[in-house]
C-alpha cells in the first residue's frame, strides 16, 4: 500500500470516528473539540470505540453480543501485535495506540466490564454501579490523559471521580431504554429501601419511590463530581481539557434535580443533557477559557 493511499485511509478512519461520536455521544463530541489536535483525534477514536462496544452490548441476543465484544477484544489484542483489521475504528485506534503507547490495561478493563454486564441482572449495590462506571467511563478518561501526555496522580484521581459521575448519570438517563429491555441500573438494595419493585423500575411506576432511589444514586454521583472539582488546583493544565466531560455530567445531574429525579421525564433527553446544544457549547467554552471543569 502506498503512503498516499495509507494516509487517505487513515483520514477516512478518523472522519468515521468523528461522525460516530457526533451522532451518538454529542456531549463528548463538544468536549473533544476543546482538546489540542493530537489528543482530539485520539479522543474521537476512543469515544468511537466506546460507542461500538456499548452498541454491541445492546444487542438483543446475549450470545451475539458476547461474540461481538470478543471480536473487539481480539481486535485490540491484534493492535498491540501490530495487526490491524479492516474496520475504521480499529484503524484509527491502531494509529493512536502506536503514537501514544496507550496502556492496553484500560481497553481490557472496559471490554471485560461490558462482557460481565451482559450476564448480570440489576446491580445489588451502589458500589457495583460505581465500579461499572469506573471500568468504562473512567477508563476512557485515563486513556485520553495518556494520549495528552499526562501522567499525573491528581489528574488520574480527578478522572476517576468524573468518570464515575458521568457513567452513573448516563445509566440513570438511559433508564427508559434499559427498562424496555427489562434491565435497570438502580441497585436492588436501594430499590428495596424505598419499596420499589423491579417491574416498577422497568415501567417507570411508583414514581415517588423511584425518585427517592434515583436521588440516592444521583447524590453519590454528585459527590464524585465535588471530589473531582476539589482536586482542580492540583491538576496540571494539559489535563484540564481532558476533564471537561465533568461539565455535561454536572448539567445532567442538575436536570435530574429539575425533573424531581423522574428518569422517565422526557425533559431529561431533550437537547444535550436537558439543555440546548448552544447553551452546552457556551458552557464548555467558558470552562475551557477559565481552565476549569
Amino acid at each position: 500500500m502506498t503512503t498516499a493511499v495509507s494516509s487517505t485511509k487513515l483520514r477516512n478512519a478518523f472522519s468515521y470516528c468523528v461522525k460516530q461520536v457526533r451522532s451518538n455521544d454529542y456531549e463528548n463530541y463538544l468536549c473533544a473539540l476543546h482538546l489540542p489536535a493530537g489528543p482530539r483525534a485520539a479522543a474521537f477514536a476512543l469515544r468511537a470505540f466506546n460507542i461500538e462496544t456499548a452498541q454491541a452490548g445492546d444487542m438483543k441476543e446475549t450470545n451475539l453480543a458476547m461474540m461481538r465484544l470478543a471480536w473487539w477484544r481480539d481486535a485490540v489484542d491484534g493492535l498491540y501485535k501490530k495487526k490491524t483489521l479492516e474496520h475504521p475504528v480499529v484503524q484509527a485506534l491502531g494509529a493512536v495506540i502506536s503514537e501514544n503507547r496507550l496502556s492496553k490495561h484500560w481497553f481490557t478493563r472496559l471490554l471485560e466490564a461490558r462482557m460481565t454486564d451482559l450476564d448480570s441482572t440489576s446491580p445489588l449495590s451502589i458500589a457495583e454501579v460505581e465500579r461499572y462506571a469506573e471500568d468504562t467511563a473512567s477508563s476512557l478518561l485515563y486513556l485520553t490523559l495518556e494520549a495528552s501526555g499526562v501522567r499525573n496522580t491528581s489528574a488520574d484521581h480527578a478522572a476517576s471521580h468524573i468518570g464515575k459521575t458521568a457513567g452513573m448519570g448516563l445509566l440513570l438517563r438511559a433508564s427508559p431504554y434499559h427498562g424496555a429491555r427489562r434491565r435497570s441500573y438502580i441497585p436492588l438494595e436501594t430499590a428495596a429501601k424505598y419499596g420499589l419493585a423491579q417491574e416498577e423500575m422497568y415501567r417507570g411506576q411508583n414514581l415517588e419511590a423511584l425518585a427517592n432511589a434515583v436521588h440516592e444514586v444521583a447524590s453519590v454521583a454528585n459527590s464524585h463530581l465535588d471530589k473531582a472539582r476539589s482536586l482542580a488546583s492540583t491538576v496540571p493544565a494539559p489535563a484540564i481539557p481532558v476533564l471537561l466531560p465533568a461539565v455535561p455530567a454536572g448539567v445532567l445531574l442538575q436536570t435530574l434535580e429539575r425533573v424531581n429525579f423522574n428518569v422517565f421525564d422526557p425533559k431529561l433527553v431533550r437537547g444535550v443533557c436537558g439543555i440546548s446544544p448552544l447553551w452546552m457549547h457556551l458552557k464548555l467554552k467558558w470552562h475551557a477559557y477559565k481552565e476549569t471543569y
